[in-house]
C-alpha cells in the first residue's frame, strides 16, 4: 500500500524526523502566499518531471493551484496539494530503507546526489549496507564519510535510529526519502517521502486509515440494541469516546473511527450506517481536527441531516483545525457545539 506524501510525512514526524512545515489544501480552500512549494497529492510516481511539483517564489498562487487540481498524473487527478515551506538547500541527498527479499534483512541505500534523476545512476554509486539496531552506530560514522558531511555524523546516526524504528513499527516495505536534504542552516530535513507500507499486516494497526485503503472507516459494532451511536477520529479517542458512554451507565452500539484522512462523503456514510441501529436515540460526536477539518466534518453533519429524516439528536464536540468555521456553520443550523465529551454526556443523560 503506497502513502501520499502528506500521509508519510506525518508518519515520520511522529518518529521525530524532520520534514518541512507544511498544510494540505483543498479545491475550495484559501491559496497560499509565496514562497510556496505546491505538490499535487496522488500515488503514482514521477510527479516531479510530470509538472505536479510547483515552486514558486513571488507573485499570485491561483493560477498554479488551479492548474495543479487539474493535472492528472498517469491517470490520477489530486484531492488535495501539500503547500510546503520553501527549504533552503545546501545539498540533495538521496536515503531510503527497504526490505531486500533476496538476503532477507532490512537494507541501508543512499546516493550523493538526489533528486529526480537519482534513478538514471549505476548501481555501484549507491552505498548500501543492512541496517539493525547494531549496525545503526557504526553506519553514523560510514553514511556521513560517504555523503561528504563527516560533521553529521552523529546526526545522522540519530536519524537513522528513527528511520529504522518507524520502518519496522509499521510494517514497511519501503521508505524512500528523496531528496534528503541539508539546508543552508545546517538541518537535516526529509525534502519528500515516499513509504510503501505491508498491507497484510493492517490486523496489527486499527491505526491505518489512509486514502488508498479500501474503508475511510473502522467501524464496530459493540451491540446491536445499544442506544448511543459514537463517531470520532483517532483511536484512542473513539475508545475513550466509548468507555465515556459506558461510564455513564448508557450503552454504546459502536465503536467508529472516521480517520485522519475522513472525506465529507466518506462522514456521511458513516451516519448512514448508524442510522441502521434501530434503538440508536443519540450520537455522539467526538472531533479533534488535525488532517481531518472540523469544517468538513460540520458540513457533513449538516448533510446527513438533509438526507436522513431518522437522524437522532446530536451531540458534537468539535475542536481544532476550522473549528471556529464549523461553529459558524453549526449555528446557523441551530445545532449546539459542547465544549468537550463530558458536557456531551452530561446533557445526554440529563435527557
Amino acid at each position: 500500500m503506497d502513502l501520499l506524501e502528506y500521509e508519510a510525512k506525518a508518519i515520520l514526524a511522529q518518529f521525530g524526523v524532520a520534514v518541512p512545515s507544511s498544510s494540505l489544501l483543498h479545491p475550495a480552500d484559501p491559496v497560499p502566499e509565496a514562497p510556496i512549494v505546491l505538490k499535487s497529492q496522488v500515488h503514482s510516481g514521477g510527479r516531479g518531471k510530470a509538472g505536479g511539483i510547483r515552486l514558486i517564489k513571488e507573485g499570485d498562487t491561483s493560477a498554479t493551484t488551479n492548474e495543479l487540481f487539474a493535472l492528472a498524473i498517469k491517470g490520477e487527478l489530486p484531492r488535495s496539494l501539500l503547500a510546503e515551506e520553501l527549504l533552503t538547500i545546501r545539498n540533495e541527498f538521496y536515503l531510503s530503507l527497504l526490505v531486500n527479499r533476496s538476503s532477507a534483512v532490512i537494507e541501508l541505500v543512499a546516493h550523493k546526489e538526489g533528486g529526480i534523476e537519482v534513478e538514471s545512476r549505476a548501481a555501484e554509486e549507491f552505498f548500501r549496507h543492512e541496517i539493525t539496531p547494531n549496525t545503526i552506530a557504526v553506519l553514523g560514522d560510514t553514511l556521513a564519510d560517504y555523503l561528504a558531511i563527516p560533521e553529521k555524523s552523529f546526526a545522522l546516526q540519530d536519524l537513522l535510529e528513527k528511520l529504522y524504528n518507524c520502518f519496522v513499527k509499521n510494517d514497511t516495505l519501503l521508505l524512500e526519502i528523496n531528496p534528503f536534504v541539508l539546508t543552508t542552516s545546517d538541518t537535516l530535513v526529509a525534502g519528500d517521502c515516499k513509504m510503501t507500507l505491508d498491507l497484510a499486516a493492517a490486523f496489527r494497526h486499527p491505526e491505518w486509515r489512509f486514502e488508498q485503503m479500501s474503508t475511510n472507516a473502522n467501524f464496530v459494532t459493540l451491540n446491536p440494541e445499544g442506544t448511543v451511536a459514537t463517531i470520532a477520529n483517532g483511536a484512542g479517542l473513539a475508545m475513550a469516546t466509548v468507555d465515556a458512554v459506558k461510564a455513564a451507565d448508557l450503552e454504546p452500539a459502536n465503536f467508529l473511527d472516521i480517520g485522519g484522512g475522513a472525506t465529507i462523503e466518506g462522514i456521511i456514510k458513516s451516519f448512514e450506517k448508524i442510522i441502521t441501529f434501530t434503538r440508536v436515540n443519540a450520537i455522539i460526536i467526538n472531533i479533534f481536527g488535525g488532517i481531518v477539518r472540523c469544517d468538513d466534518v460540520a458540513k457533513a453533519i449538516i448533510e446527513a441531516r438533509k438526507q436522513f429524516n431518522s437522524l437522532p439528536r446530536l451531540y458534537i464536540r468539535l475542536s481544532g483545525t476550522r473549528s471556529d468555521e464549523a461553529k459558524v456553520l453549526l449555528g446557523e443550523e441551530q445545532l449546539t457545539l459542547y465544549p468537550d465529551l463530558p458536557s456531551c454526556i452530561t446533557e445526554l443523560t440529563h435527557e
